[in-house]
């Protein structure tokens, strides 16, 4: 399960086999909860089947979408770092089966393992740069702007959203604008044929116009 994952795909196949054995396997349904921004955790969280979503709520409720992660995805390795609380919260979209990786078991193959400690701070530096280019697109882009950004992240390689499809309030709560002003500018885009609204599915017909 863990050679799937790009986090450990240098990692000797005898040391993920041991790390694996530590490692646990839970059932989650959908819309569980499964970290708290605040808390206190010493587990790696591995997506083995299904979605899961990260967001911040601010203190009037307000949530922020931060990206979805699928099969393979991982999220907590800053926690299991710095011994630090959770910076963010995450939840279940789909029904999940997650891989728990215990802190103990992660220090103790950087150890073993140092390379292992250098393909960690790859990952680390390329989620920084995710990060840094989802600022820019808060500072710089209009709301047009930063749906259109946020349609072609979500998107797959055949240019589709789906499984489970992504609603108007999704896209509002990732940009940082109203649901009605999101609804009004992805109406425009079905009348221009830049997208396609199916059952379960949004599907990207032709690239996007800059500017609105």
């Amino acid at each position: 399960m863990l050679e799937k994952v790009s986090l450990f795909a240098d990692v000797p196949p005898e040391y993920l086999a041991q790390l694996e054995k530590l490692s646990i396997l839970r059932k989650y349904n959908k819309n569980t909860v499964l970290v708290t921004e605040g808390d206190e955790s010493t587990y790696l969280y591995i997506i083995h089947k299904g979605i899961a979503s990260a967001y911040l709520n601010n203190e009037d409720g307000r949530q922020v979408n931060l990206n979805y992660m699928h099969d393979g995805d991982y999220f907590g390795e800053l926690s299991l770092l710095d011994g630090k609380p959770r910076s963010a919260s995450v939840i279940t979209v789909t029904d999940c089966e997650i891989l728990l990786v215990s802190r103990v078991s992660v220090l103790e193959l950087i150890a073993r393992h140092p390379e292992f400690a250098m393909q960690l701070l790859t990952e680390l530096a390329r989620r920084v740069r995710n990060l840094t280019d989802s600022v820019k697109d808060l500072a710089l882009l209009d709301v047009y702007g930063r749906v259109s950004a946020a349609l072609d992240k979500l998107c797959d390689e055949n240019k589709r959203i789906h499984s489970p499809k992504v609603t108007h309030q999704d896209i509002a709560n990732m940009v940082g604008s109203s649901r009605e002003m999101v609804s009004r500018i992805m109406k425009q885009l079905l009348i221009g044929e830049y997208i396609e609204q199916g059952s379960g599915y949004i599907e990207i017909k032709k690239n996007l116009p800059r500017y609105w």
